[in-house]
């Protein structure tokens, strides 16, 4: 991998993780405020995708198809699914 593109690689990746780490920061503002535990949740999931990709960052030539990584990332959107469908199952339903 040549020099440049190492460099531009670890930028993008910086600002992806960034991008994670400020999502994950409004979530948990907004659970802070409410107390809804959706927030909570998806702040959580935001935070491990940026662990996955700081993580990337320190893996070997930055390669995506580890196994494990790959798993941390399926693990945060289970974790987005799990909260969806917790807040559409408790959310009492208006009589009709």
């Amino acid at each position: 991998m040549s020099d440049t593109r190492g460099a531009v690689l670890l930028l993008v990746s910086g600002a992806i993780t960034m991008g994670y780490a400020v999502a994950g920061l409004f979530f948990l503002r907004f659970w802070r405020e409410t107390r809804d535990r959706l927030f909570l949740i998806f702040s959580g999931a935001f935070w491990v995708l940026g662990l996955q990709r700081l993580a990337l960052v320190f893996s070997r030539d930055m390669i995506e198809d580890h196994t494990g990584l790959y798993l941390v990332r399926l693990f945060a959107f289970l974790l987005i699914l799990a909260a969806i469908v917790d807040k559409n199952r408790s959310t009492p339903q208006p009589p009709g």
